[in-house]
């Protein structure tokens, strides 16, 4: 399969290495390609640069937003939330007809709050949209033509590339989407990255509540002092 990953971030290159790995043609999308690879330093997060990754994984291809969403079968939106909708509806013409998992979360860096949550790397991001409304609908209304499915937003894109890393991976794994053969692909691809219990929540509007989770996540991990985690949903 040709899979385009949107998005240079750590969560980006754990997808495009796990799929290279598994076999697929993988191309990166980024906003300006020549940009992205002169950049010699880490990012705000640590993360070293792109061009340097990107030689130590020979065979992914590194392209423009709109040729890397032409190229491929299937896209994975790592864009962060506030660029997202804008970046993907001027793509949307390369997107038609595809599916689009989108793990993506609408943060909002650096929010004016009256009671700020502290954390260890700074204040906590607010979500925006939040309660009645997600980024994953917003994604959708925008690109009627485009079948989006939100899935591996209540991990790191490590531990959702790696279940395994976790628990043996017995753990779960939360899709929401408004088409049925859409979110069959997903969970073929989650299948193939080591998913045992893939737990379909419904509609797209259950994005909501997955993207809400994120703030518990941030405390279950500050609890665990960082360390990688899952949750289960026992029957």
């Amino acid at each position: 399969m040709k899979v385009a990953v949107l998005g240079t971030g750590g969560g980006g290159r754990a997808h495009a290495a796990r799929l290279l790995g598994l076999g697929h043609e993988v191309y990166v999308g980024t906003r300006d390609s020549e940009v992205t690879l002169s950049r010699n330093e880490t990012d705000f997060m640590g993360i070293d640069p792109f061009g340097q990754w990107l030689a130590e994984h020979p065979g992914i291809e590194l392209l423009n937003f709109d040729a890397a969403a032409s190229a491929a079968d299937f896209v994975i939106n790592g864009i962060d939330g506030a660029n997202a909708v804008r970046v993907l509806s001027g793509i949307g013409a390369h997107l038609a007809g595809k599916t689009l998992m989108d793990y993506a979360v609408p943060f909002v860096y650096n929010p004016e709050q009256a009671h700020p949550w502290p954390t260890p790397w700074g204040v906590m991001p607010a979500l925006d949209p939040v309660d009645h409304d997600s980024l994953g609908e917003r994604i959708q209304r925008a690109l009627p033509a485009v079948k989006v499915v939100k899935a591996c937003v209540t991990q790191e894109q490590e531990t959702a590339v790696d279940p395994k890393a976790v628990a043996g991976g017995d753990h779960t794994m939360f899709i929401a989407g408004d088409d049925d053969d859409a979110k069959a692909q997903v969970t073929e691809l989650l299948r193939a990255y080591g998913w045992r219990d893939v737990l379909d929540l419904g509609p797209l509007v259950s994005a909501r509540g997955m993207e809400m989770y994120t703030h518990l996540h941030s405390a279950i991990q500050f609890a665990l002092g960082g360390g990688r985690f899952g949750i289960k949903v026992m029957r």
